[in-house]
């Protein structure tokens, strides 16, 4: 049998040495820094963002995929390999570094001045800054463009109002990168959330993503310099660009909670006996073991597919929305399919399947919903946009 249920395919053999050494050294640090304490983290709903933020750092997993400016610049299946082996530890985990990197450092990277990307992106490359994204808001979650915070102009700078709901990152962050209607439209402005005005709020009472630090913004009239501005983003599609990128990390790291699962669930079966003996014995358990493993391994090959194209610059948003659907769905119907081969210690916190579930809840819908995915592949198939 394979020593590891991601060797039935031999899938190693596309991967390069370099991608295999990244993904090596995510894994060592997963389980190093990760994995003893995530349940503690979960339990508590609180984890040590900042200490796992300049452990990342270090390692050059924040904005990985970003050249320049203290950047690691890797390719794009190193870094959707990196977020595979980041949510095989915890989805919480694995959203710190995407939205530091795929959200917050991605828009100044790619909209901001010269001067701006100097002064922000070396520090959260590093992990001594860490960064949001406010784009969600309240009463607007799939429907962002009809924002109500908005950026008035104010002499020589901006008075920005609002506020921002959902937001990662946001009761430890430094700086956000907040989307606001102006009267040129929507644009994005960088906000230090030191400023007066700036109000933070930790939501609380969440049954998913416990170890991710998530919150509220509001904007009191927060007086904001003119080069606060991020320049080349202009329009709604400046936000969902860098949603893209962040969905394509999702494509990949939704597959880590679900190997995760699987692998608890094969050493489960095989260790755990009913009727005298292992519950791996009987057809029904390799069943659904079986069809667990042909899903996650097609979702696997999905995803190698799309880093390939986004690797030649051929990757384009629709096809990101498909894997973002088919990868997290089938990795949330895995997660609960383990549950029943563990019974009741499927829920118990000694275990991380019922953890990884209640995760994958919240990645189904945040960062575009089941539903908006599948409009996005309908209008790429009919050339007809259903969305109101």
């Amino acid at each position: 049998m394979p020593a590891d249920v991601m060797e039935l395919l031999d899938t190693d053999r596309l991967l390069s040495d370099a991608e295999r050494d990244i993904r090596d050294v995510v894994r060592r640090v997963v389980d190093e820094k990760v994995r003893p304490q995530v349940a503690d983290w979960y339990e508590s709903g609180r984890a040590p963002v900042r200490e796992l933020a300049r452990e990342f750092g270090k390692l050059g997993l924040l904005g990985m995929h970003l050249d320049g400016y203290g950047c690691a610049g890797s390719s794009a299946v190193a870094y959707g390999l990196a977020c595979l082996e980041l949510e095989a530890g915890d989805s919480g985990v694995r959203s710190l570094v995407s939205v530091q990197g795929s959200l917050a450092m991605y828009a100044i990277w790619k909209y901001g001045a010269e001067e701006q990307k100097l002064r922000w992106l070396p520090s959260m490359a590093a992990g001594e800054t860490i960064g949001c994204f406010g784009l969600t808001e309240a009463d607007h979650g799939s429907d962002p463009a009809s924002m109500a915070t908005r950026a008035v102009r104010d002499g020589d700078g901006w008075l920005l109002t609002g506020g921002k709901m959902w937001i990662t990152n946001a009761p430890v962050g430094d700086v956000a990168v907040v989307w606001a209607r102006t009267e040129a439209g929507v644009n994005g402005f960088i906000v230090p959330l030191d400023l007066p005005g700036v109000g933070v709020r930790e939501i609380g009472q969440k049954l998913s993503l416990r170890a991710s630090a998530t919150g509220a913004l509001t904007f009191d009239d927060v007086r904001l310099p003119a080069d606060a501005l991020l320049p080349e983003a202009r329009g709604l599609k400046a936000p969902l660009s860098c949603l893209t990128e962040a969905r394509f990390g999702i494509v990949f790291g939704a597959l880590g909670a679900a190997r995760d699962c699987l692998r608890v669930a094969v050493d489960y079966a095989t260790s755990r006996e009913q009727f005298g003996r292992p519950i791996a014995t009987f057809q029904l358990t390799q069943a659904k073991l079986a069809d667990m493993a042909v899903e996650l391994h097609k979702g696997y090959l999905l995803a190698l597919h799309l880093g390939r194209l986004a690797d030649a610059g051929r990757l384009r948003p629709e096809q990101v929305s498909l894997g973002k659907l088919n990868n997290v769905r089938e990795a949330l119907a895995i997660a609960r399919q383990c549950r029943t081969i563990l019974g009741a210690n499927g829920v118990s916190g000694g275990y991380p399947i019922m953890r990884h579930a209640n995760n994958l809840e919240s990645v189904l819908t945040y960062e575009g919903t089941s539903e908006i995915h599948q409009l996005v592949i309908g209008q790429a198939l009919t050339g007809q946009a259903a969305f109101v």
